[in-house]
């Protein structure tokens, strides 16, 4: 019988390691777009990046991919990486950075609970970028259940939080 207990309340998803084709352009993309940090790189096969300094959010890797092809639609896998960020400016920032650097957005999403861009990395992995509302403002039923949805995102109102974050730095 399996144990019925809860995990731990904070237990976190620690990181993310994802298989790559070719490692500089997987850089190019967390580190040069995103703006994620290299912390260690091991050559041309793997690499550890993260923000705030932490040892690393996301490992990239080539040991079994170097010039692979993404995963054929129909497959399992990784639906997404979802990438949490603090507000709801640091959100626009990040839409600005993907904006800037050409990547078309796959979609944009108020869930309630959180607002959410959708992308793919250069590899075809799903990235998703977010920020959680407080958690205050989560939609509830009567009965106090989570009842998040899913609704276009105003992408303008979520730029618009850029004009006001620059004012503040």
């Amino acid at each position: 019988m399996a144990d019925t207990s809860s995990i731990h309340p904070d237990v976190r998803i620690g990181h993310v390691h994802l298989k790559v084709a070719d490692l500089e352009r997987a850089l190019e993309f967390y580190c040069g777009v995103l703006g994620f940090k290299l912390t260690q790189r091991y050559g041309q096969q793997a690499a550890f990046i993260s923000a705030g300094g932490y040892h690393h959010h996301i490992g990239l890797n080539t040991w079994e991919s170097l010039g692979g092809s993404p995963p054929p639609p129909g497959c399992t896998g990784l639906y997404h990486t979802a990438i949490l960020y603090p507000t709801r400016a640091e959100l626009a920032d990040a839409l600005v950075r993907v904006q800037r650097a050409g990547i078309s957005l796959d979609g944009a999403s108020d869930h309630g609970v959180s607002e959410a861009l959708y992308l793919r990395d250069p590899d075809e992995n799903g990235v998703e970028l977010y920020w959680d509302r407080p958690r205050e403002e989560w939609p509830r039923t009567p009965d106090g259940a989570l009842k998040m949805f899913t609704h276009p995102l105003d992408l303008a109102g979520l730029l618009a939080e850029t004009k006001s974050r620059h004012v503040h730095h």
